[in-house]
């Protein structure tokens, strides 16, 4: 393993503006032609399960079906697939439509520590450019896990949150990188590319209290389709640097002072991978645990109405996002968005304290949100950062105070979400599987289910030219049903 260090933002030149850099660390990461572990190419075809499960889920939403038109009309040859439809496209559209998909429902996996990560949105774009260049399941699998690798390294060691800018600058360093091992591209060309797709993909960070616009909720489908382009013109001979003398507060600078990136040694394998996690509940990665042990502390709470009290004790960043630290009123408010709702744990922990089950539709409904009981106990839960808690170990962790009309307290923790790695029930390939069965319930034939799941389980034998294969086709009835208007692509 090898750490960045002894790196500024001034005063460095010559041969520190590549071989020294971090951008020119990760490229080489990228081109180190490691064997990839077991245990990593077995997650690699848990997260494409995953991916092809929460995308049957979100097929028809709208913000899925506007990305879905748009990349329809930019058919391509070979191509790519877009979910759930026959024929081939343009591979940055099909990485566009498709990571809308996967992102929308955020019932896909997630890491956290210096910042949090979705390393999962990465894949859209590499199974799409995986597709446009006839390559093989090996292939893809050494992708998937470079770019696996890369975003859980920036997340580990380079806080996006204290330099201000939005986890997506990772996601798109960490494609650009997962591409350059798909295609086998020579390190100078990787790091040209990580350059342009660090300056197209570093946004600042949204405020807490700021409404999630369809754009900002998509941003990481657009990240994997600037990522590809940005890969296309390093190919081209388009060469780009993270520069050092940019301001103070950029990306770049944030990307030169960053001193506690730990990336793989050459010949190192990459193992990144099997230390993400999946969501079980369609909701903020932060609230997952808070979800869990609701469900838990129901069985112990005799009437839910004689609840006087909830105190959440979380970590600082989960009191600040998901919690009252915001000073988001909205997280109260009945008629808030569905994001909106994903992203209050006050509101999370009434509903699955009340329901004893979480559900990625009927959890969210407007008549459930609106129910009285849910509103007069939503408006009892508060939340308290809890130092403790921000530990690299249990960066998810939140601990109950349930405190009841007649003055008894029932308290209760989880460090860690039922099906993280580390948690009571961490998902195995079964749950996978079982979650893609449920999701894809009614939306694609059972038979066409199967064929998905012989497919991706024998990844490594496909051969070039065989990954459409690894796209599950929606029933068209669905699709046409979806609702979108017409724009400028036809």
């Amino acid at each position: 393993m090898t750490t960045t260090s002894d790196r500024g933002v001034h005063a460095r030149t010559g041969a520190d503006m590549t071989e020294l850099d971090l951008g020119w660390k990760i490229a080489e990461v990228a081109a180190d032609p490691v064997a990839v572990p077991a245990e990593t190419h077995a997650m690699v075809i848990n997260r494409l399960i995953d991916n092809a499960a929460v995308s049957a889920a979100s097929v028809s939403r709208r913000l899925v079906a506007v990305a879905r038109a748009q990349a329809r009309a930019h058919r391509n040859t070979p191509g790519a697939a877009i979910f759930g439809i026959d024929g081939t496209f343009s591979p940055e559209w099909a990485a566009l439509a498709n990571g809308a998909a996967v992102d929308d429902l955020e019932f896909h996996d997630g890491y956290l520590a210096g910042y949090h990560a979705h390393p999962g949105a990465t894949i859209p774009a590499l199974v799409a450019v995986a597709q446009h260049t006839g390559l093989r399941g090996t292939d893809l699998v050494r992708g998937i896990a470079t770019a696996y690798e890369v975003q859980i390294s920036l997340a580990r060691g380079m806080s996006a949150h204290h330099s201000t800018f939005h986890h997506n600058a990772h996601l798109g360093v960490s494609v650009a990188a997962g591409l350059g091992t798909l295609l086998r591209l020579p390190v100078p060309t990787i790091h040209a590319a990580i350059g342009h797709a660090a300056h197209l993909t570093a946004l600042p960070c949204r405020s807490p209290g700021k409404p999630h616009a369809g754009w900002n909720l998509h941003t990481p489908a657009h990240t994997g389709k600037l990522a590809i382009e940005a890969v296309d013109r390093a190919m081209r001979g388009d060469s780009a640097t993270l520069a050092a003398d940019g301001a103070q507060d950029g990306y770049d600078a944030a990307f030169w002072q960053a001193d506690h990136v730990r990336l793989p040694g050459m010949g190192e394998p990459k193992r990144a991978i099997v230390d993400s996690y999946p969501r079980q509940h369609s909701a903020s990665h932060l609230g997952q645990a808070a979800i869990d042990l609701a469900l838990r502390m129901r069985e112990r709470i005799s009437h839910v109405r004689d609840i006087e009290r909830v105190v959440l004790h979380t970590s600082h960043h989960a009191h600040l996002v998901i919690g009252t630290g915001s000073g988001d009123a909205r997280k109260f408010a009945p008629d808030a968005s569905r994001n909106v709702l994903s992203h209050s744990v006050m509101y999370l922990f009434a509903v699955a304290l009340q329901d004893g089950l979480w559900h990625h539709e009927r959890s969210y409904a407007p008549e459930r949100a609106h129910r009285p009981d849910t509103i007069e106990l939503w408006q009892k839960i508060s939340t308290a950062a809890v130092p403790s808690i921000d530990s690299a170990e249990t960066p998810f962790g939140v601990r109950a105070e349930v405190t009841l009309g007649s003055g008894e307290v029932i308290v209760d923790e989880l460090a860690v979400a039922d099906a993280h790695p580390a948690g009571a029930r961490p998902f195995e390939r079964k749950d996978y599987v079982a979650k893609f069965a449920e999701l894809a319930d009614g939306v694609i034939d059972r038979r066409e289910q199967q064929r998905f799941l012989d497919v991706v389980t024998c990844l490594r034998d496909l051969k070039r030219g065989s990954l459409g294969m690894l796209n599950p086709l929606v029933d068209s009835r669905i699709l046409d049903a979806a609702p979108t208007t017409y724009g400028i692509f036809r």
